[in-house]
């Protein structure tokens, strides 16, 4: 197929990329290098393989999103282009409007105009927000109150591509789209190719490598007084191969007109303490850490109930074991201690 992925140039963009070119597809990314790296595609062929092409632009300008979907007729878009951090979204809620929802906006506009029929919607499990009493695991049927701004573009964007799809319909042009609910993506891809290099940099798993490494003092647990086993938050983490996996599965296996949401984790809860536990056998490191208060839009337990996704995709994941999923990332953390300018 002839794939267009926007936000291609980023930590799971990038893992896909490299997966679809595996794969035999011709992709085309766009990408606007704020939180992305070119050098991460150069890493898996940007300018040695003709089936990999990059334009810089924004998903919220017109210009851009013209200029790419006039490259290639796209079977499919893979639409990560998003920012996704809870705490810097409460602080910046219209930034997280505009980049999240006016720009999977001008990608389903250009979507109609160039008559693409299918869409991967990068959504995300802080669309539930806290499920109430009964519903962890959480599956698909979840209750969506989703407690952050980031929550709830990630939801305004279901909401538009469900009307986009209808409309389309009735319109005599089925449109088909899948939501990917992920659960926290971590670990790096098994070559050593593609690391994960944020900056800011506020993911769980890479601000502990970063400790070991020597680039911080220690890691901050928020909140040690939630409702669970350790007082401290529990999230499903699934590693970033796996989820990638399921985005090429809900792009095969679609058919035109059907739409379906698709929760994307391991099945299993681990709080922060046991997160910190993991890295510190695997590198072998103290990893000191410093308790300090809740941070706003933090759910206190989110993990999931995979039977949808292993069900109708056929998908279940390869990396389950916590502290392999955080040795793959270690690898590459060890290797690239700079990230991409290592």
């Amino acid at each position: 197929m002839n794939v267009l992925v926007t936000g291609g140039a980023g930590y799971i963009g990038s893992h896909a990329v490299q997966r679809l070119l595996r794969d035999g597809h011709t992709v085309f990314v766009l990408d606007n290098l704020v939180r992305g790296h070119r050098k991460a595609l150069r890493a898996i062929g940007l300018g040695t393989n003709d089936r990999l092409r990059f334009i810089e632009g924004e998903v919220t300008k017109p210009t851009a999103i013209t200029r790419a979907f006039r490259q290639l007729p796209f079977d499919c878009v893979m639409h990560f282009a998003a920012l996704a951090y809870v705490g810097e979204s409460v602080d910046q809620p219209l930034r997280y409007y505009d980049a999240n929802t006016t720009g999977l906006l001008r990608i389903l506009q250009a979507c109609e105009k160039f008559n693409v029929r299918r869409l991967v919607f990068s959504s995300s499990c802080s669309t539930y927000g806290d499920p109430p009493e009964g519903r962890i695991p959480v599956d698909e049927d979840c209750p969506q109150h989703p407690v952050s701004p980031y929550g709830r573009t990630k939801l305004a964007g279901e909401w538009l591509i469900r009307d986009f799809a209808e409309s389309r319909r009735r319109a005599g042009k089925p449109f088909a789209y899948a939501f990917l609910r992920y659960f926290n993506v971590c670990g790096c891809d098994t070559t050593g190719l593609l690391g994960e290099d944020h900056e800011p940099e506020t993911h769980l798993v890479p601000i502990l490598l970063e400790v070991a490494l020597g680039k911080r003092e220690r890691v901050d647990i928020h909140g040690t007084d939630y409702p669970t086993p350790d007082g401290t938050c529990v999230r499903d983490y699934v590693h970033v191969e796996d989820l990638i996996d399921a985005h090429v599965l809900a792009m095969e296996k679609m058919r035109d007109g059907e739409g379906g949401a698709y929760n994307v984790g391991i099945g299993k809860g681990y709080s922060v303490r046991q997160i910190i536990e993991s890295a510190r056998r695997v590198t072998k490191h103290a990893i000191p850490s410093h308790e300090g208060p809740r941070r706003a839009g933090d759910a206190a337990m989110l993990y999931n109930n995979p039977e949808k996704i292993r069900r109708e995709l056929g998908w279940s994941p390869k990396h389950t074991d916590l502290d392999e999923i955080i040795a793959t990332a270690w690898r590459w953390f060890s290797a690239n201690p700079n990230g991409y300018e290592s």
